[in-house]
């Protein structure tokens, strides 16, 4: 016992003599440096919409969970949640105010009921972004539907650009902060609906990283795709000239004049699916495809262009009537560490499977920001 308490004496001394501090480098040892590159991404769910659609183009309503496969980098994957169209939504209605579309501006504020009851439902919420020259937050998120329509039908036009990236950041952005889905709760289905031309003029993003951005917060873009040349065909003359396309617009060929028809016939000719992969692999790089079609592949979205007979309000109901009839599947990555591209692929396992048509998100990349 006193051998025990005269080595607990002899200890207090020292303990009183220890430095607060971190203790200096001894002579000739080297100093350990912090490891660099510890930034790790992980995800946590990935929810990926499907729409399934028969040879005759109408939507399946009849499939299980049990009938769908997902694979992630060709692991098959063990989906957590599923969903026929229930999932309450969160919508930002994201509007071009841009002069140039002037003629078709009485047609969209007329739109507020349709966004409302047909795209928000009656368990959703929304919020409206206008953007030209700047970014204009309009309406927070509510699930007022007198609001949000009051909003739509109240829109001002501003000045002739159209920083369409960086609105679609701002839109992501303010999806990201909705009720998050987890293993065991669905969450809100985030839903970034445009109304817009294909044109982004003086954006500080690029659309790589915008639907980087997006696939990694689980946020799927459809768009409504307004048409220049048809919003000039029922304007009357401007002695203005009509600007050149910048990076992200349908790009015509040398002697084709810009018209409904022709900007049609040309998108067809690219690989959108492909692009939209190739835009998330390298957001610093110009897209050069459509990027309203490149956003919705990229998403698992789809873009309706107001061209021939399908007008605004028919695009709107055409993407509510799909949201709502659409299939949620989400599953937790067995290889979420896994930096780089995730392919993802989603098959419908059942005998008439070869008469159905699939579409699903295409991936997303997982990893440190690039330089």
């Amino acid at each position: 016992m006193i051998v025990v308490l005269a080595l607990f004496l002899a200890a207090i001394p020292a303990r009183a003599q220890a430095p607060t501090g971190p203790l200096p480098p001894r002579a000739g040892v080297e100093v350990q440096q912090p490891p660099k590159n510890l930034i790790k991404v992980q995800v946590a769910l990935v929810n990926t919409p499907v729409t399934v659609r028969d040879a005759s183009g109408a939507m399946v309503h009849n499939l299980e969970a049990h009938d769908f496969q997902i694979t992630d980098n060709g692991v098959t994957q063990k989906i957590s949640h599923f969903d026929l169209g229930g999932d309450p939504i969160s919508l930002v209605i994201l509007v071009e105010t841009s002069s140039r579309i002037e003629p078709l501006a009485s047609q969209i504020r007329k739109t507020g009921i349709l966004l409302t009851q047909t795209v928000m439902g009656p368990t959703g919420e929304a919020a409206v972004v206008g953007f030209n020259d700047g970014v204009d937050k309009l309406q927070d998120f509510t699930s007022n539907s007198d609001v949000i329509e009051k909003t739509i039908a109240g829109l001002q036009l501003g000045t002739s650009g159209a920083e369409l990236y960086d609105a679609m950041a701002v839109g992501v952005e303010m999806l990201s902060a909705r009720p998050e889905a987890t293993a065991d709760k669905p969450g809100r289905r985030r839903v970034l609906l445009i109304v817009s031309e294909a044109i982004d003029d003086g954006s500080t993003k690029k659309l790589g990283e915008v639907l980087r951005q997006a696939q990694l917060a689980n946020v799927t873009i459809y768009s409504v795709g307004l048409s220049t040349t048809r919003a000039e065909l029922q304007s009357k003359p401007k002695p203005v000239a009509r600007p050149n396309y910048p990076v992200g617009s349908v790009p015509m060929p040398p002697g084709v004049p810009a018209t409904p028809t022709s900007e049609q016939s040309i998108a067809p000719n690219i690989d959108i699916m492909a692009a939209a992969v190739w835009a998330v692999q390298h957001i610093h790089d110009a897209v050069k495809a459509n990027s309203l079609e490149v956003a919705a592949a990229a998403t698992g979205g789809a873009h309706l262009p107001t061209f021939k007979d399908r007008s605004i309000e028919k695009a709107i109901d055409e993407i509510g009537g799909e949201l709502h009839a659409q299939y949620s599947l989400s599953y937790t990555p067995t290889d979420a560490g896994a930096s780089g591209y995730h392919e993802i692929k989603v098959s419908v396992t059942r005998n008439d499977a070869k008469n159905l048509k699939v579409r699903a998100r295409p991936g997303y990349y997982l990893g440190p920001p690039e330089s």
